[in-house]
């Protein structure tokens, strides 16, 4: 029998319970990958980290979810760098920010890693500016997997699909009251999304409940194996980049700074944090990040 380390965090949440999940098993490129899709069903998450190898500014890894391999994952990458973190395998001063490259099977990003007033760690990790195009005909059809009516559209936005790290189409909505009245047909959800070349439906209002965020978020992936997320890094880019094009994100400097919620549907309340950092009106990064809290660690018995 073979052992392997593990833990589950929950990301983009300061305490337990909140938040997106994911599990992070360190040493594991004795893994085979049929093994680690097995892996990821028995632990459930909505994302299981696998490490194969580290260095002294990078690491190398995979994200499963419990149906595929995830090409990026932001709530997975902030559970893997506290962990690696916190088993003292990442050195970090406490006043310079300290930066390692993520690398995955199809891509590898930047992370940015800096300590908080409260002492807790920042993980920011870049992210490439999705591109938007039109959104797919049957407007009709989403809003019947949703079990909303046309009324329940921001009637001055538009939407749109935006092509990133996954294909995310932004449904902005008029505001809390017709994000708390969706009633999601999941199965429903997954067809439109397989039909249309879609991966996540991420449905936002600019009304909050927390005056300290700027947007409430829903974000349904049942498509790429979660039926809804707690929090989803690469969604907050996307959208952070749609209101950006769309001048709803303004700043005195080129450094715009937005805060959403999400989660709260599901009573798993989470802050995401997005920095856009523009020149000439175009985005020159995308940063997306949080904190992540451990939740509980063991060993996974193979």
């Amino acid at each position: 029998m073979n052992s392997f380390p593990f833990a589950l965090y929950d990301a983009f949440t300061a305490s337990a319970f909140g938040g997106s999940q994911a599990a992070v098993i360190t040493d594991a490129a004795a893994i085979d990958s049929a093994t680690r899709q097995r892996i990821a069903r028995e632990t459930g998450m909505p994302a299981t980290a696998f490490v194969d190898a580290y260095g002294d500014d990078w690491i190398a890894a995979q994200f499963m979810s419990t149906v595929m391999e995830l090409p990026m994952c932001g709530h997975g990458t902030l559970c893997l760098l506290i962990h690696m973190l916190e088993l003292g395998f990442i050195d970090l001063d406490k006043k310079t920010p300290r930066e390692i490259t993520l690398r995955l099977p199809k891509l590898s990003a930047t992370v940015t890693l800096n300590l908080r007033a409260d002492g807790r760690c920042q993980v920011m990790l870049d992210i490439n500016p999705p591109a938007f195009e039109a959104p797919p005909p049957h407007t009709g059809n989403l809003l019947k997997v949703l079990g909303l009516n046309a009324d329940a559209l921001a009637s001055e936005l538009p939407i749109e699909t935006a092509r990133g790290d996954f294909i995310h189409l932004v449904v902005p909505l008029a505001g809390l009251d017709t994000m708390r009245a969706i009633q999601p047909d999941f199965n429903g959800i997954v067809e439109f999304c397989h039909a249309n070349g879609i991966e996540t439906i991420a449905v936002f209002c600019s009304e909050t409940e927390n005056p300290d965020h700027c947007i409430h978020v829903r974000d349904f992936c049942p498509a790429v194996g979660v039926s809804e997320s707690a929090a989803a890094g690469t969604t907050n880019a996307a959208l952070s980049s749609y209101l950006v094009r769309h001048g709803l994100l303004t700043a005195e400097s080129d450094i715009i700074t937005l805060n959403a919620e999400q989660g709260i549907e599901l009573g798993r309340p989470s802050s995401i944090q997005s920095v856009v950092t523009m020149s000439d009106r175009q985005i020159l990064r995308l940063q997306v990040g949080g904190v992540a809290t451990r939740v509980l660690d063991g060993k996974i018995h193979l």
